[in-house]
């Protein structure tokens, strides 16, 4: 057969560039694949347990995974995410009480914060109502409660949106009283005109039939297939190293350093969570792993509310618009709240 590939007159054709190789060998298909590849030079005959982990653990947790991208793609197709508005009206109390409820269900993405909040300052919502729904956004959203259930059991994913809440509401009276002596009086930095370029933009009241509108049709399926992708590969992952910990990683170290009763693994947890940051999708796989070998329940949960207001998208959102000393304030309440909530959560369960 004759090679049709360079045809008189045409153009070779390129190999990938370097950013598409790059990429390529920062994704996660990528890891999994070196990771196995590493356990079958060096220690085959444990190939098969790693695998058998990691796959297991995967197909446990499918029918979560399938109700999380259902429930986001639906949330973004409708524009749900509009309705949040109607938090940041009325008394400050009120605001800050439904901002850290509703904080847990924005299916705001971490660029799309960053100008909504931005709009509320600069209208002059209170930067109470504001850090209550800074500091419950990160921690939980219905799809990561999902994956959460799935991984830790529903126990965990509850008390982990319990403490979302908790945790925005202390921060958000907090911050309030520390308002009446004086203190944040200009949070707000001078803005530059911030543009955000991911989800569907949505204007109004959100279309809860949205099958009725081919955009929002068309959202709803670019969202499934998207998030379904991203879920998949990155729990794979996950469960992958899930499968290496239990196999390789001494349990008597795990349950000396974060394992047993007591105020000092927690803390422990909380200070270790917070600059190794895991997303909310990867963190319950890898925390499950943990506790088999040994970690307690309330270093788990300690570790998992640091790590996520500690991320990076949320740690942006804020710095980009508050001073130094309301970061300051963010991350202390933070940290805080998370040592309070591991060691309430591990007196109660």
């Amino acid at each position: 057969m004759a090679d049709i590939s360079h045809e008189a007159g045409s153009a070779p054709r390129k190999g990938p560039g370097l950013g598409a190789r790059l990429k390529l060998l920062n994704s996660p298909l990528t890891a999994i694949v070196a990771i196995f590849a590493a356990v079958a030079i060096w220690d085959g005959h444990n190939l098969g347990d790693v695998f058998g982990i990691a796959i297991g653990s995967l197909i446990g947790t499918a029918p979560y995974i399938f109700f999380a991208v259902l429930l986001l793609a639906y949330l973004k197709a409708t524009g749900a995410e509009t309705a949040l508005s109607k938090a940041f009206e009325g008394r400050e109390t009120r605001m800050i009480v439904l901002a850290a409820i509703f904080g847990g269900l924005a299916p705001f993405c971490s660029c799309q914060v960053i100008p909504f909040i931005a709009g509320l300052l600069a209208l002059g919502t209170p930067l109470s109502a504001v850090m209550a729904f800074w500091l419950s956004s990160p921690l939980i959203d219905p799809p990561t409660l999902l994956i959460t259930a799935g991984a830790l059991g529903w126990p965990f994913a509850i008390g982990k949106a319990v403490a979302a809440v908790g945790l925005g509401l202390a921060g958000g009276f907090i911050i309030r009283a520390l308002m009446r002596t004086g203190a944040f009086a200009e949070p707000l930095k001078i803005q530059q005109r911030t543009r955000c370029g991911c989800g569907a933009k949505t204007n109004g009241k959100p279309e809860w039939r949205f099958w009725t509108e081919a955009p929002r049709r068309e959202t709803f399926r670019h969202e499934l297939v998207t998030n379904a992708l991203f879920l998949l590969k990155w729990l794979a992952l996950a469960y992958t190293l899930e499968g290496i910990m239990i196999e390789y990683m001494p349990a008597d170290l795990i349950a000396r350093v974060v394992g047993g009763e007591g105020v000092v693994p927690v803390v422990i947890a909380a200070l270790v969570g917070m600059p190794a940051y895991l997303n909310g999708y990867i963190a319950p796989p890898l925390l499950a792993g943990l506790i088999q070998q040994g970690m307690s329940i309330g270093a788990a949960m300690a570790f998992v509310i640091a790590g996520a207001v500690s991320s990076i998208p949320a740690m942006a959102a804020v710095w980009s618009l508050v001073k130094p000393r309301v970061f300051a304030a963010y991350l202390g309440l933070g940290i805080v709240g998370a040592i309070v909530s591991g060691l309430i959560f591990q007196a109660v369960v």
